[in-house]
């Protein structure tokens, strides 16, 4: 059994109107890699927020090299040998990514700060990490998952004992996955403690030595990751049960009519002659791996993006979308996959956010009807679950789940008859996944219909009714659910290579 580096003991901390830790301990040895995990909301990010200096403890120790220690800024936490590399990218897009890795601690020659040099360091520490990236090169012409990985390069930089890793792969291609788990392993063999915050099952089976569990602010247990299932740990997470099994067949009534008619759609390089159809009460599921220009289709059907050519028909009229405004008006919604981005003002309130679609309903004059707002976001907040103190409660304070879940009440306010989500349980935990997938059953069981963009194979045959295939700008297959395998869909969706 390896060294105790740190260990959290009775943590609480409240905000107005929640407490958000009740009393939670963690534990973490040099050379293990220890999974956090809980469903969104559960508190994983406040514990390591509170561990890192960013929010003050209410109450409880944490004891770090066998001393009993607070940060009280990050800066602390840090020069302690505590860093974290954050869920959300958090660089500087015009500068380079050396002045991004070295930023406050710069390389001098006198009193010029000295690129050359933190060029010549940024290069060894990629070379170091196997990481092929120009240390030259400005952040905001990186892929996302390269700029993850400048930020893993960022805090490694450091004399660090504890690093802790917040959703690192959500960016991340699988390649780049692989590269990153070499990482660990190798800041394993350096007895480094590692803290790893995933809803990725597999993933923690893969590099975890033990799991630690929140539930609702509380610790719920640890467990041995290799003498622990899948089930075990969500079991854990949940307090009940979640059934994953492919859907057996199509739920769409054989007499459905369509609803939407795509034909010979073009939008850029990635949208080229795209041909389908909806139904009403169906799930089609858009599949294809990184690049096959799925969301680019979500984006041109919804307007964010200019089409170029073909016809889209709604509900058998044909309907020309030169922008959202008037996709929203043929009964379009679109769940960015980029929630925070896209598809919520952050500062306003979550009854803000409900409301935004359907504004002009919600209006007594010239002026917000703040009472039919309230009212109307009350009713979505107790249908879809959501966990938030009140309906006048900033949206950026939520989780990310409950964060999705406002988004959907938006859309479900406007009552649009089409819904297209795009990644709709990225960033969200097994839990909160459940509920949204029993909430799209439920849509389509009401007459909605709707177009499902998904990386996650299980997802994908789990939910769709029918499966749409893209590789490279192009559809390359269509699958009824009943004749859908993982082995087929692949085979799709490299058709083109």
């Amino acid at each position: 059994m390896n060294e105790v580096i740190l260990t959290m003991k009775g943590i609480h901390k409240s905000f107005p109107g929640v407490h958000a830790l009740n009393g939670v301990d963690l534990e973490v040895r040099k050379g293990e890699v220890l999974a956090l995990m809980g469903e969104n909301g559960a508190g994983k990010s406040t514990l390591m927020k509170v561990l890192t200096g960013i929010y003050q403890k209410d109450e409880g120790e944490i004891i770090y090299e066998g001393k009993s220690v607070e940060f009280l800024s990050p800066r602390e936490a840090q020069d302690a040998g505590i860093t974290i590399v954050h869920q959300e990218i958090n660089m500087m897009g015009q500068l380079t990514v050396a002045q991004n890795i070295f930023i406050g601690r710069e390389f001098m020659n006198g009193k010029i700060i000295d690129d050359k040099k933190m060029n010549e360091e940024a290069a060894k520490l990629f070379q170091r990490l196997n990481i092929e990236i120009d240390p030259c090169e400005v952040i905001d012409n990186l892929t996302v998952g390269k700029q993850q990985m400048c930020e893993i390069a960022k805090a490694i930089s450091r004399e660090v004992k504890v690093i802790i890793f917040d959703e690192p792969t959500a960016a991340l291609t699988d390649t780049e996955i692989e590269e990153l788990f070499k990482i660990i392993r190798d800041l394993k063999k350096k007895q480094l403690g590692i803290v790893y915050i995933s809803h990725r099952m597999d993933e923690i089976k893969q590099i975890t030595d033990r799991v630690t569990v929140m539930r609702d602010g509380e610790y719920v247990g640890t467990l041995i990751t290799k003498q622990c299932t899948k089930d075990d740990i969500i079991n854990m997470m949940v307090g009940r049960t979640i059934f994953e099994k492919p859907k057996e067949k199509s739920n769409v009534k054989d007499n459905a009519p369509v609803v939407l008619k795509v034909e010979h759609l073009n939008a850029g390089k990635m949208v080229q002659d795209v041909s389908f159809e909806l139904r009403k009460g169906e799930i089609l599921g858009l599949a294809g791996l990184m690049g096959a220009g799925r969301t680019e289709t979500a984006r041109a059907l919804f307007g964010a993006d200019p089409i170029e050519s073909g016809e889209i028909y709604v509900n058998g009229k044909m309907v020309e979308i030169h922008s959202p405004k008037d996709a929203v008006r043929a009964g379009i919604g679109y769940l960015s996959e980029d929630r925070k981005r896209y598809g919520l003002v952050l500062e306003k309130s979550v009854s803000d956010n409900t409301c935004l679609a359907a504004l002009e309903r919600h209006l007594k004059g010239l002026f917000i009807d703040r009472k039919k707002c309230d009212d109307k976001s009350k009713e979505y907040v107790e249908k879809l679950k959501t966990k938030t103190p009140g309906v006048d409660t900033p949206v950026v304070s939520l989780s990310g789940g409950n964060q999705q879940k406002v988004v959907i009440a938006k859309w479900l306010t406007r009552d649009c008859d089409i819904l297209i989500f795009d990644e709709p349980t990225r960033g969200i935990d097994v839990g909160a996944k459940s509920e949204i997938y029993n909430l799209m059953n439920e849509l389509v069981s009401q007459g909605k219909s709707i177009i499902m963009v998904s990386s996650e194979m299980s997802e994908i045959l789990r939910m769709s009714d029918r499966i749409l295939v893209m590789c490279e700008g192009h559809k390359t297959g269509e699958i009824p659910i009943e004749e859908a395998t993982q082995e087929k869909i692949m085979h799709a969706a490299t058709l083109r290579d």
